[in-house]
């Protein structure tokens, strides 16, 4: 009889995992209810009256679905020009991540296929230099932006960083995983570095390439404290700054669905941008597969 009851070995070790599974799955479902909870309650805001908002209390929903605050922006273009920084955020987070690209290609093709006195030891320097908090070189990084004239300049915003060392590292782990069979055979045909590079190694890296790309724009675009200081003339802010600006305006909340609407707006680009790139971001995951198959 005691046998009878005994679970077979099998049936309790599929048992645990469901069990773990289903632990895992309640807690990134709350994880996401976490950081969902707060963007929907802003989306809803901006479609609220500012009656509905200073008179209903807390409510997650409108009770009427109203567009005013969206007009209203872009009516106030003269007091605060939400779309100019839109489109200035557009054209500098663009160019940064662009300019990133070419950079960190080129550099990662220098760590890994090139050689060089020094070239290791270079390169754990500059991670070390990395450890470093970023915000010990804001005020020598405004005196040269200042020295260069690129105060109130989208340059400002555009140049540096272009060589992150954790975009390099990346691509550099990535390049490490295509054959050298590859750059052999190209040079048996008479290829040299540069068509090398633009041939055999960029089509194979493509993939973390899109991701560094992806990580660049929403890092330029997100990017609050650097703007701010770089950054007096209105017209020319960058969004980030341009929300702060409103907030200071916007103070005692009464414009509160406008500033909503803004802040929206602001995290349109970064989501539509990281939905049609996320499977790239899934295939980098796996830094040694420089190559399929």
């Amino acid at each position: 009889m005691a046998e009878s009851m005994t679970v077979p070995p099998g049936d309790g070790g599929r048992l645990r995992r469901r069990t773990s599974l289903i632990i895992c799955y309640v807690a990134l479902a709350a994880l996401a209810l976490v950081w969902l909870l707060p963007i929907a309650y802003s989306i809803a805001t901006s479609f609220k009256s500012a009656t509905e908002i200073a008179y209903s209390g807390f409510s997650l929903l409108p009770a009427h679905w109203v567009a005013e605050n969206y007009v209203t922006l872009v009516e106030g273009a003269s007091s605060y020009p939400v779309l100019q920084w839109f489109v200035n955020s557009l054209v500098i987070s663009t160019s940064h991540a662009a300019l990133t690209v070419v950079v960190v290609a080129l550099a990662g093709y220098g760590y890994t296929r090139m050689r060089f006195p020094g070239r290791d030891a270079l390169f754990l320097t500059l991670l070390g230099i990395s450890l470093f908090p970023s915000v010990v070189n804001l005020i020598p990084s405004y005196k040269i932006v200042q020295t260069l004239g690129w105060v109130n300049s989208p340059l400002a915003m555009i140049i540096p960083g272009l060589a992150g060392v954790a975009n390099v590292f990346l691509v550099r782990s990535f390049m490490a995983g295509v054959p050298r069979e590859l750059d052999e055979a190209a040079r048996v045909d008479g290829a040299g570095d540069f068509r090398i590079f633009a041939q055999v190694i960029l089509p194979s890296i493509r993939p973390v390439l899109i991701v560094v790309f992806l990580f660049s724009f929403t890092g330029s675009w997100n990017d609050f404290l650097w703007p701010t200081i770089v950054f007096n003339d209105i017209e020319r802010m960058p969004i980030t700054a341009g929300l702060l600006l409103l907030q200071n305006m916007f103070g005692d909340y009464s414009k509160l669905g406008q500033l909503m609407a803004s802040a929206v707006l602001a995290m349109i680009p970064t989501t539509v941008l990281f939905l049609a790139a996320q499977r790239y971001f899934l295939s980098s995951l796996n830094l040694n597969a420089g190559l399929k198959g």
